[in-house]
């Protein structure tokens, strides 16, 4: 399976000193070969980005910039990659979880309030396990939500998704975790490139650990599981933004994300399990 990514992100500093991180690499997990390249560039001149390893094989550059006194700086982030491998192959040499990192798993989060929503958990879905589990909860929010493109504000969590009865992935992908975490389930979330989404974008999804494998869980169905690429995965978007800034303030401009498919892409029978590499 051969997939290749592109990434354009644009912005503009206020003056001052600001360090800005990105998630936007793909990780570099067992069963995949990745060439890429990202460079950034502020108002036409290279600037050197530094990588820091990220949990379960992510990657962060992390950029340090000064503007000008005299005029904000423009900053141009470039991404491009090329991934082959068999997905499969890599979940299978993935690393056991510690006994530490499922309960971190299974936590309430900053956008995942398991807590709030334990009644609603054990009502909808009292007396199912595993994959049967995994397919009611994704059917729930599936059936539940509407995908209404900025309909959601970066400071929802999942309680917010499911009264608003709408959202984006990562609101689908919050409610999921929430839920499944309701019922004692190791749940996270995973920020991916997703061949076959449209509109094209960044795109999110859940995992749960289940049966000893984490299994991918895309509520909103939007592209095949099977042709996902790995970027970041943590407890919620508050550990899987595609970038941040700390400092002065930056102003986001345009962006665009492809990601492709070499051949067709595969059909994906939601009921069946799927591992994300």
């Amino acid at each position: 399976m051969h997939r290749t990514i592109r990434a354009d992100i644009a912005f503009t500093m206020s003056t001052g000193h600001t360090r800005v991180a990105f998630m936007v690499a793909v990780a570099k997990v067992p069963g995949l070969q990745v060439s890429d390249d990202f460079t950034v560039s502020m108002d036409g001149s290279p600037v050197e980005v530094t990588e820091a390893p990220a949990p379960h094989h992510g990657r962060i550059h992390l950029l340090d910039v000064d503007a000008g006194a005299d005029a904000p700086g423009k900053v141009e982030v470039a991404y491009r990659a090329e991934v082959t491998g068999d997905p499969r192959a890599g979940a299978e040499q993935a690393e056991e979880p510690s006994a530490t990192e499922l309960l971190t798993y299974v936590r309430p989060s900053r956008y995942a309030e398991s807590d709030r929503l334990l009644p609603t958990a054990r009502q909808e879905f009292n007396g199912l396990q595993g994959p049967e589990l995994l397919d009611a909860v994704a059917a729930f929010v599936h059936e539940r939500l509407s995908y209404v493109r900025g309909s959601s504000h970066f400071t929802d969590g999942a309680v917010d998704t499911l009264l608003a009865r709408r959202g984006v992935c990562r609101d689908y992908a919050h409610l999921v975790v929430a839920l499944l975490r309701g019922l004692d389930v190791p749940a996270r979330c995973a920020a991916v490139y997703a061949p076959g989404l449209s509109p094209m974008d960044f795109h999110a999804v859940a995992e749960a650990w289940v049966e000893g494998h984490w299994q991918v869980v895309d509520a909103t169905r939007l592209a095949p599981r099977q042709s996902l690429v790995r970027i970041a995965t943590g407890r919620d978007a508050a550990d899987t933004a595609f970038m941040s800034s700390y400092g002065a303030g930056v102003r986001l401009g345009p962006q665009s994300v492809m990601a492709t498919l070499e051949g067709e892409l595969p059909i994906d029978d939601h009921a069946a399990a799927e591992r994300l590499p």
